[in-house]
C-alpha cells in the first residue's frame, strides 16, 4: 500500500498549492470517505476538461493541472490522486479502453482514479467532468462512472497503478494543444483475456 501514498514527478502533492487545497478540502470532514468525496467533487467540478472546453495547455503534473485549471481525464486524475495522497488516503490510477465514436475502432484509454476506503476497499472514481450524458458521482460501494464497457475491444483494465502509464504521460508531455492530443489519444493493445472487459484488481 505504501506506493499508493508516495509523491512522484507527476503526483507532486508536495507542491504548496496542492498541500493547501488538500488541507482545506479535508477540514471538518469526518472520515476518509468524506475527504475523498470532497476531493473528487472539487476536481470534477473545478478543473475544466481540456477537450470539452478546448483549453490549453495540455497538462500532466498534478501541480500544473491545478495551476492552469485544465486537463484531459488523465491529468485530472493525477491531481485527484495527489489530493487524496496529501490527505493520507491511498489512491492509484486505472484505465478503461473505450471506443472514440462509441461504435467501434479506433479506441483510446480513459483515465480513472482508484481510492482505497476502509469501509469499501478499492473504489473507482471518474473526475473527468460532467456534461449532458455524463453523470459521474461518488456513491460507494456503487460505481458511477462516465462510461461503461459495451463494445468488443472496450475493457476495464484490471490494474491499479501507482504512477501514470508511460503511454499516457508521454502523450501528455509530447503535445502542446488540446487539439493535437485529441488526434493522438493514447491506447494500448489488450491481452486476449482482457478484451471482453474485466473488473479492477482489488488488494
Amino acid at each position: 500500500m505504501k506506493r499508493y501514498l508516495e509523491q512522484s514527478r507527476h503526483i507532486d502533492f508536495g507542491d504548496a498549492r496542492i498541500a493547501a487545497l488538500a488541507k482545506t478540502l479535508a477540514a471538518d470532514a469526518g472520515d476518509d470517505a468524506s475527504r475523498a468525496k470532497r476531493c473528487f467533487e472539487w476536481v470534477r467540478d473545478n478543473i475544466m476538461h481540456s477537450g470539452d472546453h478546448e483549453m490549453d495547455p495540455v497538462t500532466c503534473r498534478a501541480s500544473d493541472v491545478l495551476k492552469y485549471r485544465t486537463g484531459y481525464c488523465y491529468a485530472k486524475n493525477h491531481l485527484l490522486v495527489a489530493l487524496l495522497r496529501a490527505n493520507s488516503i491511498p489512491a492509484g490510477l486505472c484505465y478503461q479502453r473505450l471506443s472514440i465514436d462509441r461504435q467501434g475502432p479506433p479506441f483510446f484509454l480513459h483515465g480513472l482514479t482508484a481510492v482505497c476506503l476502509k469501509e469499501y476497499g478499492w473504489y473507482r472514481l471518474d473526475p473527468r467532468g460532467n456534461k449532458e450524458g455524463v453523470d459521474a458521482r461518488f456513491r460507494p460501494p456503487v460505481e458511477q462512472l462516465a462510461r461503461s464497457i459495451r463494445l468488443p475491444g472496450e475493457a476495464d483494465l484490471p490494474e491499479i497503478w501507482s504512477e501514470p502509464l508511460s503511454v499516457v504521460s508521454s502523450a501528455l508531455e509530447k503535445y502542446d494543444t488540446h487539439g493535437a492530443l485529441r488526434e493522438h489519444l493514447p491506447d494500448i493493445l489488450l491481452l486476449p483475456e482482457t478484451a471482453q472487459g474485466s473488473r479492477p484488481a482489488r488488494d
